[in-house]
C-alpha cells in the first residue's frame, strides 16, 4: 500500500491500494498469458474487456510501485505507458489474478470511479519484491503490510471493506460471488457477481 498526497483533490492522506485508470492503450496490450476464469466471465459484460482491465492493473501496479506482474517475453511496438515494462524483457502476466471486488463511487463525490480490484500472489512478482525504486511518485510510504497491522492506517471506507474480504479469502474462505457495491443508480445496492 502505499499514501495518497496530503493535496490530492481524491482521498488525500489515504493509504490506498495502487490502481488508476484504464488507457486506450491497455486494449491492445498482448498478455503472455491472459485472465483466467471464473474471472474472466465475472468480468465480462461490461464496456470494458476483462483483458484490458487485467492489463491496466498490471500497469497501474507497475508504475506506481515499480514491481512487475509479467514472463519474460518480447514484444514489437509497445505502447507509450508499456516501454518501461518491455524494457525489462517482459509482458504482462494476468492468469494469476483474481477478481474479489468492485465498487462504483456514489454521485455527488470529488472523483468518480468504477474499480475492480484483483487479488494476486507476491510470488509472481518479477524481481525484489522490495525494491520499490522504480515506482512514479503518485504513492509515497509504500510498503507491505500485515492484514493484522493495516487498520492502523488512515483507510478510505471501501479499502477497509476490501480489505475484509481479503482477510476472509486469507483464511481459506470462499465467496459467494464477487461483491458488488454499486452506487450508479439513483438507489445504492449491493448484489454479488457469480
Amino acid at each position: 500500500m502505499g499514501q495518497r498526497g496530503a493535496g490530492a483533490a481524491f482521498m488525500p492522506s489515504k493509504y490506498v491500494f495502487p490502481g488508476g485508470a484504464v488507457d486506450r492503450a491497455d486494449a491492445a496490450v498482448p498478455l503472455v498469458a491472459p485472465l483466467g476464469e471464473p474471472c474472466r466471465s465475472r468480468l465480462a459484460g461490461t464496456d470494458i474487456a476483462p483483458d484490458t482491465l487485467a492489463a491496466a492493473a498490471i500497469r497501474e501496479l507497475f508504475e506506481e510501485t515499480g514491481l512487475a506482474l509479467g514472463q519474460p517475453a518480447t514484444w514489437a511496438d509497445p505502447p507509450a505507458d508499456w516501454q518501461s515494462f518491455a524494457a525489462r524483457g517482459l509482458r504482462p502476466d494476468a492468469s494469476g489474478f483474481r477478481f474479489i471486488f468492485r465498487a462504483i463511487t456514489p454521485p455527488g463525490r470529488p472523483r468518480r470511479f468504477d474499480a475492480r480490484f484483483f487479488l494476486a500472489d507476491a510470488d509472481a512478482v518479477q524481481g525484489d519484491v522490495e525494491d520499490f525504486s522504480a515506482a512514479c511518485d503518485e504513492l509515497s510510504h509504500l510498503h507491505w503490510i500485515s492484514l493484522a497491522e493495516v487498520r492502523r492506517l488512515d483507510l478510505p471506507f471501501i479499502t477497509e471493506v476490501v480489505l475484509s474480504e481479503v482477510a476472509l479469502l486469507m483464511r481459506g474462505g470462499q465467496q459467494p460471488g464477487v461483491p458488488f457495491f454499486d452506487n450508479s443508480g439513483t438507489r445504492p445496492t449491493f448484489r454479488r457477481i457469480t
